[in-house]
């Protein structure tokens, strides 16, 4: 051994002996009369579980967690699905795996100042931003998934669970519903011995029965808890919450720290409990503590509270239809009592309207019935029986066309008053735009002058500044555009005119993802229109140009993501600018449009959003969102293809 390195690490050993002789005191001080160290029978045991999707999540809850862990000496945990590895980035270029790694960092800062105590993942895939939390229960493993959460629950034995509001809301991400409809099916498995019972046998643990269950939402059967309250050293709860979300830098939170909207109190609805609903609650765990055997409390009824029985009802879309369902099955029909379940119809021409019916209504075909529609909208036929369907209900069926263009949603009612079930029954109708895609005599050039020969032969159809999905244009010249759209034997052609005063260019060459952090425009195809996710959809955002002045484009969240480079090889894009804005032209063969094993039929569904920041000095990968725009616009649209238009081929 080399001498010159040995000296000094013999130094080092009587000060590395002195670190484990402290240790060893420690150990020493900290034993008990007989010389054993302290063992507690549940070393992770917690008074409040989250249970989120995302890191960042804990924000719409970040108030009351703070308010427990630091203002009201109760140990607090989160639960995570993912470690969103698959959102976007504002800060750098990790994605996938290394942003996961990223986003975990960040969390566990933000959660150290919020007082939590203890952070555990479930492990499952962050594939995409989706609506559907079907799509989403298949990726993860419904009970795979649930078998970890139960692991989780029994482990830390918590007395309260909060989560997030699994109703299929617009703009709702899917994965969001997941978590909280896991949470709350977690609530009564955990307790259950003929659940996971491995668990039980091989792992050492017991069954719990968590006291009450709350998901976010509107007052109700609930609690409101006020985050203003000063903690015992003087801060505030929502100021506490700001500065820990500032940590997730990635997402854009870097300003959280004085967000004002931290400061209202927070509402939360009873999903679950053991001691009886009260809804003025201001303490989540009122009631408790209480002593076991317990069982869970039948969930308050109201007028508004959904029957277990069928009744007479209209069939909405199949996510609201599951979770119509879901809530019935699992005795918690109070949390739906203000969901407002909704039917997408198509503006200017037929569409079918479901409506089931229990067994005993003796609805015949062409029984009279008293119909209810806006003026403008028509009822075409009469109902037709369609057959039965699960629990002996039977099924009939009536054609609503709505108004052209771009009506506002609209009520329907009904009444069948000669039947044994004679109550009224409504729904609300979505109307989404159609279009038609002009036969092209002539190929267009894509670098053709603005309103080139073939381009100006083309309707154009607006995206106006009104039609917002988030944020607001301040009129026409801030943000807002049109498009023309044509066919031929093999591609779609679109031209998409961009009026937008401030045009920003801040993304670089190799950083060509996540096109909402700055201007650009996102074209939505569908080759079965109405999906229920946008997994076996095209969905191509495109950036007027990088850092170098080229224009550049990758797909999302669709059936092939990724840069258009190597997904869509046969997809060809265009940029220029204008003297108000910019414009973008693509040429997409239909080849690209469908999943291999899937193809085109006579319509696709159909959208064009827009995306503007008007951030002239916005630094490189900045996310500068601000407005979105959408021809057929609704919160969340870009991820729930069956509120996009149609656009027919024939």
């Amino acid at each position: 051994m080399n001498r010159l390195t040995s000296f000094p690490q013999r130094l080092r050993i009587p000060a590395l002996l002195g670190v484990v002789l402290e240790l060893i005191l420690a150990c020493l001080v900290a034993a008990d009369a007989t010389g054993t160290p302290p063992v507690s029978r549940d070393p992770l045991k917690v008074d409040l579980l989250g249970v989120f999707a995302h890191p960042d999540d804990e924000t719409g809850a970040a108030g009351t967690l703070v308010t427990y862990a630091l203002g009201r000496g109760k140990t607090v945990a989160n639960v995570y699905c993912t470690r969103g590895e698959g959102g976007g980035n504002m800060v750098g270029t990790q994605y996938g795996p290394a942003l996961g790694i990223l986003r975990e960092g960040e969390l566990r800062e933000c959660l150290g100042l919020m007082g939590i105590r203890h952070c555990f993942f479930l492990d499952r895939a962050d594939f995409a931003y989706t609506e559907s939390l079907a799509i989403t229960l298949e990726k993860w493993g419904h009970e795979a998934t649930l078998e970890r959460l139960v692991r989780l629950i029994r482990i830390l034995r918590p007395e309260v669970v909060v989560t997030m509001n699994p109703a299929p809301n617009p703009g709702q991400h899917g994965n969001h519903q997941a978590a909280g409809l896991l949470a709350i099916e977690a609530f009564d498995a955990a307790a259950r011995r003929d659940r996971f019972p491995e668990q039980l046998t091989l792992e050492g643990l017991s069954p719990w029965q968590v006291r009450k269950l709350y998901h976010g939402g509107a007052p109700g059967a609930g609690a409101t808890i006020d985050v203003t309250q000063p903690l015992p050293d003087g801060r505030i709860p929502a100021t506490v919450a700001g500065m820990a979300l500032a940590h997730h830098r990635s997402q854009g939170f870097g300003g959280m720290a004085s967000s004002p909207w931290l400061r209202p109190p927070q509402t939360w609805v009873l999903v679950k409990t053991v001691v009886p609903f009260d809804s003025g609650e201001s303490d989540l765990f009122r009631g408790l503590p209480v002593a076991d055997p317990i069982s869970p409390i039948p969930s308050p009824r109201s007028e508004s509270t959904p029957d277990n029985a069928p009744k007479l009802a209209f069939v909405p879309r199949p996510a609201v239809e599951f979770y119509q369902d879901w809530v019935r099955q699992h005795g918690i029909g109070h949390v739906a009592a203000a969901f407002e379940p909704d039917i997408p119809v198509v503006a200017g021409e037929a569409s079918p309207i479901l409506i089931d019916a229990p067994a005993s209504m003796r609805a015949a075909v062409g029984d009279p019935a008293n119909w209810s529609l806006p003026a403008g909208w028509t009822l075409v036929g009469r109902a037709t029986r369609l057959g039965t369907v699960a629990d002996g209900r039977q099924r009939l069926a009536v054609q609503v066309r709505p108004p052209e263009g771009h009506p506002a949603d609209a009520e329907i009612r009904v009444s069948f008053p000669g039947a044994a079930v004679s109550e009224e029954v409504k729904a609300r109708l979505h109307p989404v735009p159609q279009i038609r895609a002009n036969q092209l005599r002539t190929d267009p050039d894509l670098d053709a002058p603005l309103d080139g020969a073939v381009w100006k032969t083309l309707p154009e159809h607006p995206i106006e500044s009104g039609w917002t999905w988030q944020g607001t244009a301040t009129g026409p010249a801030d943000c807002s555009g049109r498009f023309r759209v044509a066919r031929n034997a093999t591609h779609l052609w679109i031209e998409i005119r961009v009026h937008d005063d401030v045009v920003v260019t801040n993304i670089e060459p190799n950083d060509i993802k996540g096109h909402w952090r700055s201007d650009s425009v996102e074209l939505c195809l569908d080759p079965q229109p109405g999906s229920a996710h946008t997994l076996g959809c095209y969905k191509l955002g495109i950036f007027p140009s990088d850092t170098t002045g080229r224009v550049r484009g990758s797909r999302d969240a669709d059936a092939n993501p990724g840069v258009v480079e190597s997904t869509s090889p046969g997809t060809r894009i265009h940029s220029a600018r204008t003297p108000d804005g910019y414009l973008i032209r693509a040429a997409i063969p239909f080849s690209e449009i469908a999943p291999k094993g899937r193809s085109i039929g006579t319509r696709l569904g159909f959208n064009v959003l827009i995306y503007d920041g008007d951030k002239a000095d916005a630094v490189p990968g900045e996310n500068i969102n601000r407005v979105r725009l959408a021809w057929a616009p609704r919160s969340g649209v870009q991820g729930r293809p069956e509120d996009w238009g149609r656009l027919d081929l024939q």
